[in-house]
């Protein structure tokens, strides 16, 4: 598997994420793959509806509690967020890795270096799948209609 193809299978997950953000999440894997680190993008932007699927799972619907964020509360509602996994090799075929390890903690110190936020370095619940880029907004900002700047970014 090379960088193309994780670039590729890429962007439809981010689709609907802010340009910049998108591009921060190209650079990370980029720059994850240049380290013998393949990551895939498993989420990026997320409607309400989802959102509160999500919220239910471990509450009120069967499953283990994955998001502590109702709709309308997570960055991923407003196309400023995105989730990875790290993955292993096998024969040729990407295999996702859950187990959080030195390879994941690498890729939340390299999304770092990239201006992300990590949320495996959250206090009480990790995320360790999840960055976000906020551009300094809040949510309550956002749920009142606050917009990131719009920015072009030249795509590859």
């Amino acid at each position: 598997m090379d960088v193309s193809a994780l670039l590729n299978k890429a962007e439809k997950k981010l689709s609907g994420v802010h340009p910049v953000v998108a591009e921060k999440a190209r650079q990370l894997i980029e720059k994850a793959y240049a380290e013998g680190i393949p990551i895939i993008i498993t989420q990026g932007l997320r409607t309400i509806k989802e959102q509160n699927r999500l919220y239910e799972q471990g509450r009120t619907k069967p499953g283990k509690i994955v998001t502590n964020a109702r709709g309308g509360y997570s960055y991923h509602n407003f196309g400023l967020a995105f989730d990875f996994c790290v993955c292993d090799v096998v024969k040729g075929n990407l295999v996702p890795n859950w187990k959080v390890d030195h390879r994941w903690i690498r890729v939340g110190q390299i999304g770092k270096s990239l201006g992300l936020e990590w949320g495996g370095e959250w206090k009480g619940f990790k995320d360790y799948p999840h960055f976000q880029y906020t551009f300094g907004l809040s949510l309550a900002q956002l749920r009142s209609g606050k917009k990131p700047p719009i920015a072009r970014v030249t795509k590859r």
